[in-house]
């Protein structure tokens, strides 16, 4: 198979799809690979390594989706590069449908397979591919909720964990998944108040035990929500409902409660946000206020520790990049029913239920599309 990795050209985008180690991998096993000149850059991969390690480097991006069978990729096409989707082709990538209805029809009208990396999921709930992003994100939102609150920043100019004789800062974490896990422990580690709120109780009792500093935990309702942001430093987003949009847990009002100076991070944001006053920003313009309080909403924060991130994604994708090249996208489905439902697009039909319900379009199930396919059903979370 003919695998092509392009540059990404999402604002300050320095990830990159495969590795030269990855490259390496297809190589041998007998693939082709084309990668954009340049692509590796951002993450400290030169053009030369990627040539040493068997991939064809090629000048433009045009050149690689014209020949490439599977494209790997971190974020989703932008509209630059909606006329370069080929029908027939595999597209493997962070997608978030269901915040972006341009995006979908885009795709709907290309006739691509797009394969979604946030919605490939195991039998016991997990997602394999979002996960490690996830851990990067919620790690990140503290380090960039404490740059924020400093006063040069605009912010409250509080230390987030205070100092001996001094009230450190609280930090709202609401979801306890991958991001809020991460951010919570990174937050306790640095010395705050951390009430870290979520709709599942066992979860809360595990996190309880095995997370060590200030912790609270809170059932998710509506009036925690709002008694636990009014006092508030910090409110992390962190909820997730696999493949759809996330729901407005925050509200308007509750954002008004807050002091002047505070910070919201709202990770969920690439999926349309669980906070009301979110809106999507870039690394270029990451912040703005709403009703004094500063506002981060950048939907790939990965993306500004590339070297890491790029890492630790193809440490996930790679296998399944395998699989997809070794089998084709029809027998990697029947094998894995956790790839099977990575499938979010298929040849012009919405194969998501979550991405279908976002727009009310027409759901059509993988398995009536693809012969011999048996129907894995998601999992919640």
């Amino acid at each position: 198979m003919i695998v092509g990795v392009p540059k990404e050209i999402k604002d300050q985008e320095y990830r990159v799809g495969l590795t030269p180690a990855g490259v390496e991998m297809l190589t041998r096993a007998g693939h082709r690979v084309l990668v954009q000149a340049g692509a590796g850059e951002g993450s400290g991969f030169s053009d030369q390594a990627y040539a040493q390690a068997g991939a064809e480097v090629v000048a433009g991006a045009a050149e690689v989706w014209r020949q490439a069978e599977l494209i790997v990729k971190v974020k989703e096409p932008l509209p630059s590069e909606y006329p370069l989707l080929q029908p027939g082709q595999l597209l493997f990538t962070y997608l978030h449908l269901a915040a972006s209805e341009e995006l979908t029809f885009a795709l709907l009208r290309s006739g691509v397979v797009a394969i979604a990396y946030e919605t490939v999921q195991l039998p016991d709930g997990r997602l394999p591919l979002l996960t490690p992003m996830s851990e990067v994100a919620g790690r990140m939102a503290i380090q960039v909720a404490a740059h924020y609150l400093e006063k040069p920043s605009g912010g409250r100019g509080k230390l987030l964990g205070g100092v001996p004789g001094v009230y450190p800062s609280r930090v709202v974490v609401i979801g306890a998944g991958t991001v809020g896990t991460n951010a919570a422990q990174i937050a306790l580690g640095m010395g705050a108040q951390v009430i870290l709120v979520d709709i599942n109780l066992d979860r809360l009792r595990y996190l309880s035990e095995v997370l060590h500093g200030n912790l609270i935990t809170l059932m998710s309702n509506h009036r925690n929500i709002a008694n636990a942001v009014q006092g508030a430093e910090v409110v992390i987003g962190a909820v997730l409902i696999p493949g759809a949009r996330a729901p407005k847990l925050v509200t308007r009002e509750m954002v008004a409660s807050m002091e002047p100076g505070s910070v919201i991070v709202d990770v969920a944001v690439d999926q349309g946000g669980c906070v009301e006053t979110s809106r999507p920003t870039t690394h270029s313009d990451p912040v703005y206020v709403v009703d004094g309080v500063i506002h981060y909403c950048v939907p790939n924060m990965p993306g500004a520790v590339p070297r890491t991130s790029t890492y630790a994604l193809s440490n996930a994708t790679q296998p399944y990049v395998l699989k997809l090249a070794n089998l084709g996208l029809e027998e990697a489905v029947r094998q894995d029913p956790a790839l099977a439902l990575g499938v979010n697009i298929y040849r012009g039909h919405i194969t998501h239920p979550a991405v279908a319900d976002a727009f009310g379009l027409e759901y059509v199930p993988l398995a009536e599309l693809v012969p011999g396919l048996g129907r894995p059903a998601p999992v919640g979370n």
